[in-house]
């Protein structure tokens, strides 16, 4: 093999002369660490406590003050997508959205859904978008003295928070901050054999094998994440040798694969509903769904919004994410980010604090009068 070949596959370290005893000692130790050991990566979790604020489904929580940091700004409400565990936006130390928010001094709430079974079966995205979402909003709200609130959603959760502020514009809300949200599913190369298969099978199939399951049960929704990166898992062993020196690199991974292997279930209706009507039909790509009492246009929307895609997002590339440039013709601004990271990287990753999070900073800090003034 040549030296060239090494340095590609990662693997020239271990012919390195330079690599002294220690460093070749230390890297066993993280490989164990990692792989049969206890681990690496640390499970402290942002300080929170629960918010007195009765939902008809989930709860919400209030991150306690950093010491030291005046709080200042409007309240900000963390919101994540189905399937995902609350942790996502804490994934850990260093890597937590909402530990870089508290740090910043802004008041962060979090709304937990709390875990999903059989009997949730019937609750689709009208309940969330009708009721849980918009209950969430206000109890933030009077929570933090009367103040609009500022939302920060997740892939899906990013989409339900746009489609709340658009169902009902009175609601507190003084911006929307979105991550890796798909909203024209049609420019994704990759959906298409699936949109022609469900075409094919007029969508019986999954529709049939969901409503029986009651939902897509939490031991599918991890690998489906998995199987949109597909590559970066199959390169995972010579990821992770290449990489063995760095402890933190192999912290990160470790909480990402505790991440995914803690997904939750998806609800029946919600399920097909994501299945049929924004994967086959792509109703988002015309701004308007049909709801159970009304439509909702996300032409009502007219606070601010903005969606940062993952550069190397497989699941919602930039241009899934951008379809929505075309459909909130009336928000006060429409921001179009790209930013480093796969679908959960771009959230979360090692270089978020320097990316992401500093265009969510810019965004909230430039609408600040406008949450002030109600």
């Amino acid at each position: 093999m040549s030296t060239h070949q090494q340095g590609i596959l990662g693997l020239g370290k271990t012919f390195d002369p330079r690599r002294t005893l220690g460093e070749r000692r230390q890297a066993v130790v993280n490989l164990y660490d990692f792989l049969l050991g206890g681990g690496i990566a640390a499970d402290e979790r942002t300080p929170s406590v629960l918010v007195d604020a009765p939902l008809s489904k989930g709860s919400i929580r209030r991150y306690v003050a950093a010491d030291g940091v005046e709080q200042h700004g409007a309240p900000v409400l963390l919101v994540p997508p189905l399937g995902a565990p609350p942790t996502c936006f804490d994934l850990r130390p260093g890597c937590s959205v909402a530990g870089h928010l508290v740090a910043s001094g802004r008041p962060t709430y979090l709304l937990d859904y709390g875990a999903f079974g059989f009997s949730d079966r019937e609750l689709g995205i009208e309940h969330l978008v009708g009721d849980i979402i918009p209950s969430a909003v206000r109890a933030v709200s009077a929570d933090a003295g009367g103040t609009p609130v500022q939302l920060v959603g997740w892939s899906m959760g990013g989409l339900l928070a746009l489609l709340t502020v658009a169902a009902f514009g009175e609601l507190p809300v003084a911006a929307v901050a979105m991550v890796a949200s798909p909203f024209d599913v049609s420019r994704h190369p990759l959906v298409w054999p699936f949109r022609a298969l469900g075409r094919l099978t007029g969508g019986r199939v999954v529709g049939t094998a969901t409503r029986a399951m009651g939902g897509l049960p939490a031991v599918l929704v991890g690998p489906a994440f998995k199987l949109a990166s597909f590559p970066t898992y199959v390169k995972k062993p010579l990821t992770l040798y290449a990489h063995r020196d760095d402890r933190d690199f192999l912290a990160h991974i470790e909480a990402v694969d505790l991440l995914m292997n803690g997904m939750f279930a998806y609800p029946g209706r919600a399920a097909l509903q994501v299945y049929l009507r924004l994967l086959q039909r792509n109703e988002l790509a015309s701004g308007r769904i049909a709801g159970p009492t009304r439509d909702v246009d996300l032409a009502d929307v007219r606070v601010p919004v903005m969606n940062i895609a993952g550069a190397t997002d497989t699941l919602v590339p930039s241009a899934v994410a951008h379809g929505l440039g075309e459909l909130v013709p009336n928000a006060a601004e429409v921001r179009l980010e790209v930013a480093p990271g796969g679908h959960l990287g771009v959230l979360t990753g090692r270089s978020a604090a320097a990316s992401s999070w500093l265009l969510i900073d810019d965004f909230f800090d430039a609408h600040q009068e406008l949450a002030a003034a109600g």
